[in-house]
């Protein structure tokens, strides 16, 4: 069975997530950590859990999203995976990041991009990528369908929906990805947001002011 760790970083209040099998390997997504005291924490879970991380994804490459990227890549050598949409979003985080007051690292580029419909192994389970931009110009998100878990970013999150005032937002696509994409998934399915609880598939299809089914 996969479990799911969520982090808060950093001052947006960014959910950072470890998803592993018991003493096993871990995939670490939107590593938001802007500061020593984060950092440790992250580490020390993955040492206390016996974990291997073994890839690190970011759904998209908004600066709360990526402040970890240079971290992980030095800690346990791993190259960021997102769509290739994403890369001049990650680029602009350098000069993003001192407005905001944080310490930034400039993260490594990726040698491979995911597009929909790849899948990735964590462990023993598979996920399927969805392309899901609205939020930012590239998003996706992670699906596995065998533990109904969804690592969406800031796609969607309980009882709103993630802003697309930011340059490559797009309103009226993030709604239509939410309708097709995430709300056509199993209701049972728990949605694992950017900022903020959890929450599923089933419950904002009934009650998201911003969209529902």
């Amino acid at each position: 069975m996969l479990q799911v760790h969520s982090f808060v970083f950093n001052a947006f209040q960014e959910n950072t997530y470890i998803v592993y099998q018991e003493k096993g390997e871990c995939a670490i997504f939107d590593p938001g950590m802007s500061n020593a005291e984060e950092e440790n924490a992250l580490v020390a879970y993955i040492t206390e859990q016996q974990l291997t991380p073994t890839a690190l994804y970011n759904t998209h490459c908004h600066v709360d999203h990526v402040l970890g990227n240079h971290f992980i890549h030095e800690q346990y050598g791993l190259l960021p995976q997102m769509h290739e949409g994403e890369v001049p979003v990650l680029v602009a985080v350098q000069n993003i990041a001192p407005a905001y007051g944080f310490r930034y690292e400039v993260s490594p580029i990726p040698e491979t991009f995911l597009v929909e419909g790849d899948r990735v192994q964590i462990g023993s389970y598979d996920f399927q990528i969805l392309f899901v931009p609205g939020h930012s110009p590239a998003h996706i998100a992670f699906y596995c369908a065998d533990q109904k878990i969804l690592i969406c970013g800031d796609v969607l999150f309980r009882g709103s929906i993630g802003r697309t005032d930011l340059p490559g937002g797009n309103h009226e696509l993030l709604l239509k990805n939410i309708k097709s994409k995430v709300y056509t998934l199993d209701p049972e399915t728990t949605v694992y947001p950017g900022h903020g609880p959890s929450t599923n598939v089933g419950v904002e299809k009934q009650t998201n002011p911003f969209i529902r089914a």
